[in-house]
């Protein structure tokens, strides 16, 4: 009898994997000629040029120090380092074979010209949302970039991970082709900003948390994630900053990468924005558009009223004193190192000195950003693990003279002095962690 089952097992097991790579396969489409950047027109290749700058295609497609969307970034997934591929038009390491059609497919479906299933880090779950004329933009523009001939390194998902086929099953699950459908009860602009939010930007991407099998938990849409190895915050009203983030706070943010109230970019969000949406081929009535999108979700507008008592009273904590620094040796290590750019005397702060009060990483549930700051600090430019090179620097490293428990002493000292929320836990091996991790990664 068992013997029976057993073999009843295996059958029905053999069937249902036969049918899964019968539903995975995809027929690859004919290669064709490289076109001629000649035959797409100069206000199509514009269009696409825009829509990839908003669609920060660059950041995930170039890797630190190389050839504009030659590949090779590497995104480090719970699942194994995954690479950006070529999508130069290259014909042999990048797309200069793929037609529209083929290039349309991918984006729409997640399927590469060849029939193979691409792996869900490409995103084409939030660009299936795109219109036929932006996918024509964005191929017109990419076909007429320099052909770069750049093998990446291969991907190290293991087995039975890396089968191609088997990502049928993932989309099975988790993936619907659909375009993006208007909301009539809003306006043209927010759905402007929502189309573009997500679909092109895949803002999810980053803010939303996801499921064992990679997959986004769509009902706690932009409610915080980690995302190499930084928290990527929550963009609803759970949102911790102090104060809200209102269109015209998003607006100055994502335009320029820092605004007075809520500070300067880092990780992953500094290649979106300075190298991307602060670039001036996309125009201000987009990101104008995202942030109307944001801070409607955020409530911003409800909770603008407190704005100036807040500020006022983070200003008012600014300083600290000989006496406190005397009586409080991390009190002591920040105004040392610290207090020369982070103290603010005027009613309002200034851009260029971000005021920990207001800080969104003092404010969140774990220290991961405020350790990452100060461990790796902050640059203008985007490097592989966010370190600080000879130019673009906004706040320095201080891994290499701070050790974990001085590092965890500060940590403690500004919680406990600039917000109001319970102390955190275990500091001291969490610097230690992400140390470690960070070590690891370059």
């Amino acid at each position: 009898m068992i013997r029976r089952v057993s073999i009843a097992i295996l059958v029905t097991a053999c069937f249902m994997l036969a049918g899964l790579l019968l539903l995975a396969w995809r027929p690859s489409i004919a290669p064709i000629e490289p076109p001629s950047p000649s035959s797409f027109s100069a206000e199509l290749v514009a269009k696409g040029e825009a829509l990839s700058a908003a669609g920060h295609c660059a950041s995930c497609h170039t890797q630190p120090g190389g050839q504009l969307f030659a590949g090779g970034y590497r995104l480090n997934t719970p699942f194994g380092a995954i690479f950006g591929t070529n999508i130069t038009p290259d014909p042999k390491t990048g797309i200069g074979v793929w037609s529209l059609e083929a290039f349309t497919r991918a984006m729409r479906e997640g399927v590469a010209r060849d029939g193979s299933h691409l792996l869900p880090a490409f995103p084409y779950y939030a660009f299936t949302k795109l219109s036929d004329d932006d996918v024509r933009g964005l191929y017109a523009y990419l076909m007429t970039r320099p052909a770069v001939n750049s093998t990446v390194p291969a991907n190290t998902l293991p087995f039975p991970l890396n089968i191609r086929a088997f990502q049928e099953g993932w989309k099975i699950l988790f993936f619907r082709s659909t375009r993006y459908q208007a909301d009539p009860s809003k306006s043209a602009e927010w759905n402007r900003g929502a189309y573009l939010a997500e679909g092109l930007a895949d803002c999810t991407g980053c803010h939303t948390p996801r499921n064992p099998l990679g997959a986004e938990e769509v009902e706690r849409a932009y409610t915080g994630a980690v995302i190499e190895g930084w928290i990527a915050p929550a963009l609803t009203e759970a949102n911790p900053s102090p104060v809200p983030w209102t269109q015209e706070e998003l607006f100055t943010y994502l335009r320029t990468g820092v605004t007075s109230l809520h500070g300067a970019t880092g990780a992953t969000m500094t290649p979106v924005i300075r190298g991307a949406l602060a670039l001036p081929v996309v125009p201000d009535s987009d990101i104008r558009a995202i942030a109307l999108y944001f801070s409607g979700m955020d409530r911003a507008s409800a909770r603008a009223n407190d704005v100036d008592a807040t500020t006022r009273e983070a200003v008012a904590s600014s300083y600290v004193s000989s006496d406190q620094a005397e009586n409080d040796p991390n009190a002591d290590r920040y105004a040392s190192a610290c207090m020369s750019c982070h103290y603010n005397a005027g009613p309002t702060p200034l851009a260029s000195r971000p005021e920990l009060a207001l800080n969104s990483s003092l404010m969140l549930a774990e220290p991961t950003n405020f350790i990452q700051v100060v461990l790796n600090g902050v640059t203008n430019t985007a490097t592989i693990d966010n370190t600080q090179g000879a130019r673009g620097l906004v706040m320095p490293e201080y891994g290499s003279s701070l050790t974990d428990g001085e590092i965890a002493g500060l940590a403690a000292y500004l919680r406990r002095t600039r917000t109001k929320y319970p102390p955190w836990s275990d500091l001291e091996k969490k610097v230690a962690a992400i140390r470690r991790e960070s070590a690891a990664s370059r």
